[in-house]
């Protein structure tokens, strides 16, 4: 297939390149290579598969319709996955523009060019923020899902709606990706795994918020990408069964579907940190810290859905997870 992959030199976005390229697609990806964080470990997963002869790259913003127009009209494109967006919880509460640019309209561009160039089949991230004040755990896709905490997660949630909308009117094949906490080799820095490995190699303070109590359902890089090349290959159907009357929050009767894609296995971030300090050989220096504005005190995916549709759960433990992202970043420690 001819894939289009936005967000292609994001943690996500540039492992998922890599699979579909080995095994035999042709993917069409672009990124903005915003400096949200290190530009330089944006360039270095690109060079990973930049130069596949199957492979050709756009640098451009999916906030810039005319842009995003001319890489659907140069290529035959079969499938969408968009993974391009502003992301982190905190960072929204200072700079909330950045999420209307990007996760709003550029996503609003991104359904105008599949309704207009006849796409069949658009994956897209959603996140397990969209949870928000649930306090029933496991998450699962058929809980409401309508009190978010952070603008981050309102955007997320706006992501679904609008994919309905278009499913409805357009018959276009939409599935949201419901990510648990993504880590491993790669990946982003300002995230906890990335953060704590670098400041306890490094002897400095760590900041453990909600005094280190938060749990998460880590979920492993190699998992995450397994998950989405199955969406990919599946398209959402129907729910013939759906109901008006009963409604369904995670299906539809359009073509529209969402998934959890998470470890099934909450750990706390105490736990995490002990992984990291056994992996390292080294303890780390705790600040402990009461819980920030929008944080989600625990994740927890359900995720039953996605074993029952494509017979896949994730199967990364986080001792493994975190000794392969230690073992690559001590080959790759100025990032």
């Amino acid at each position: 297939m001819n894939i289009l992959v936005t967000g292609s030199a994001g943690f996500i976005g540039s492992q998922l390149c890599i699979n579909l390229l080995e095994r035999g697609d042709k993917v069409i990806g672009l990124d903005n290579l915003n400096d949200y964080y290190n530009i330089l470990l944006k360039k270095a997963r690109l060079d990973r598969h930049l130069n596949h002869k199957s492979y050709s790259h756009y640098q451009i913003d999916i906030s810039n319709k005319t842009d995003l127009e001319k890489v659907f009209k140069e290529n035959n494109i079969d499938v969408v996955v968009n993974l391009a967006a502003q992301a982190g919880v905190r960072y929204s509460i200072e700079n909330p523009d950045v999420y209307i640019q990007s996760n709003i309209v550029g996503f609003m561009n991104i359904l105008e060019c599949c309704r207009h160039n006849k796409i069949s089949n658009l994956v897209y991230a959603s996140s397990s923020s969209v949870y928000g004040a649930n306090t029933t755990k496991p998450f699962s896709v058929h809980d409401n899902v309508d009190h978010p905490l952070s603008l981050y997660a309102a955007s997320k949630k706006s992501n679904e709606l609008m994919a309905h909308t278009y499913s409805n009117l357009f018959e276009l094949s939409t599935t949201g990706l419901r990510f648990f906490t993504v880590y491993g080799p790669w990946g982003r820095p300002d995230m906890a795994l990335f953060k704590f490995t670098k400041a306890i190699m490094n002897e400095e303070i760590i900041d453990v918020y909600n005094y280190g109590n938060h749990e998460r359902d880590f979920t492993y890089i190699d998992d995450i990408i397994e998950g989405v090349i199955r969406v990919i290959d599946n398209p959402a159907k129907s729910n013939t069964n759906w109901d008006g009357k009963n409604p369904d929050p995670g299906s539809s009767f359009a073509p529209w579907k969402v998934y959890n894609i998470g470890s099934n296995n909450p750990i706390k971030l105490n736990d995490y940190i002990a992984a990291i300090e056994k992996n390292l050989g080294k303890k780390a220096n705790i600040n402990l810290l009461p819980l920030q504005p929008g944080d989600v005190v625990a994740t927890y995916a359900d995720v039953e859905d996605l074993f029952i549709t494509f017979n896949f759960k994730p199967k990364y433990n986080i001792h493994e997870g975190v000794k392969n992202f230690i073992d690559w970043f001590k080959k790759h420690p100025n990032f």
